[in-house]
């Protein structure tokens, strides 16, 4: 498989759509059942999984995850429709950090960077639509650390504050294309890449109107209510990050 680095690029430096990799085909449309499913992948999730603090999850390991999930034998005589990858945009807000603190741009923190990086490259893969909610700021809260003592009374600083940042819209929108999916006859099968119990009641209307829930939760310990309401779990190998080394 190609990866995003041995790919000419353009537009200033970001790769088109046409050069991309392509996702595997499942089969050749013709020949195809009539059969069709679609990919809904949390992204906060799957960030969590393929990468981690040292190591943050990249668009080439989001592509290679995604090409496995899509050639599964589970899923080899059926059509593929659409994956959907479900993220938040980042905070690009300037906030003022009190007690003393100093000005706060979200949008120069590298996490930001990065995600803003990976939005842009993700939708450029064939058959992949990028699904975006929201993060908000809504005020500090104190460092856990500060608070283990037991003390009655703590001295608080700008440096034990931190970020009360909260994701909005995203599961909302997991759960409305699943019911638009199926409601409207376009996937037979959903395969949704999660480990949120949030989703069980869409889970539960999908297969009530008829359609196949295949879950892959990356071998994440779900609430038995994901299992009991999905008809299949797939195990979809993938690459775990490098484990940091303590110092």
């Amino acid at each position: 498989m190609l990866c995003f680095a041995c790919i000419e690029t353009t537009n200033g430096g970001l790769p088109s759509k046409r050069a991309l990799p392509r996702l595997p085909e499942v089969t050749h449309y013709k020949n195809a059942m009539s059969l069709c499913y679609a990919v809904l992948v949390d992204g906060g999730f799957i960030k969590r999984k393929l990468g981690n603090a040292a190591n943050p999850m990249t668009a080439e390991a989001a592509e290679v995850f995604i090409s496995a999930v899509v050639s599964h034998p589970a899923l080899s005589d059926l059509r593929l429709h659409r994956v959907y990858f479900y993220d938040a945009a980042p905070l690009t807000d300037k906030v003022q950090k009190p007690l003393g603190g100093p000005l706060i741009d979200y949008s120069l923190e590298p996490a930001a960077k990065r995600n803003q990086t990976l939005h842009q490259q993700l939708p450029r893969l064939d058959n992949l639509a990028l699904r975006m909610g929201e993060l908000t700021h809504n005020g500090w809260r104190i460092r856990p650390s500060k608070l283990k003592n037991g003390a009655q009374q703590v001295e608080v600083g700008h440096d034990d504050l931190l970020p009360a940042i909260q994701q909005k819209g995203v599961d909302m929108r997991i759960g409305l294309d699943i019911a638009a999916l199926t409601l409207k006859k376009i996937a037979q099968v959903i395969v949704l890449v999660t480990g949120d119990s949030d989703f069980v009641p869409a889970m539960k209307f999908a297969r009530r109107e008829g359609a196949r829930l295949y879950l892959v939760t990356m071998g994440h310990g779900v609430k038995d209510a994901m299992l009991e309401h999905a008809d299949l779990l797939l195990d979809v190998p993938y690459q775990r990050p490098p484990r940091v080394s303590a110092t």
